[in-house]
């Protein structure tokens, strides 16, 4: 199986994975698989947005990575049990309005949450790729 070859509770790129090699291994382990193409994003405003639409948060969701933290752990601890989660954020931005800065800044708040989700003994895989 797929996910028994990647460490639980990481953030990385997804390399030689394929978003639906993915998306079936998450399936099949019966954990919730959350994917975002943000191809035609280009700020960190779009790339927000773009999650937030593709993962289904809430429609008060305060488009900052303070609310994108608190949307992938508080609210989903507070509706349960949870079996898992494999995260695909495609095509993030490289240009100069979603620069290294910004990007990192992103992806820090995805290895938090893969910290939240260890410390509850739930496993969370975040893959990524650029444009």
């Amino acid at each position: 199986m797929l996910l028994q070859t990647v460490r639980s509770n990481i953030v990385q790129s997804i390399r030689a994975y394929r978003v639906e090699d993915l998306m079936q291994a998450a399936q099949g382990a019966g954990q919730h698989f959350l994917h975002a193409n943000l191809g035609s994003a280009q700020s960190k405003q779009e790339v927000l947005e773009g999650i937030a639409q593709s993962f289904l948060f809430p429609a008060h969701f305060g488009k900052n990575l303070d609310a994108l933290y608190d949307c992938m752990t508080d609210l989903v601890h507070k509706s349960g049990v949870q079996p898992g989660f494999v995260v695909v954020l495609e095509q993030l931005p490289d240009n100069p309005r979603f620069d290294r800065e910004a990007r990192e800044q992103l992806l820090d708040v995805f290895r938090d949450a893969a910290d939240f989700w260890a410390e509850r003994k739930v496993p969370f895989r975040c893959f990524y790729s650029f444009q």
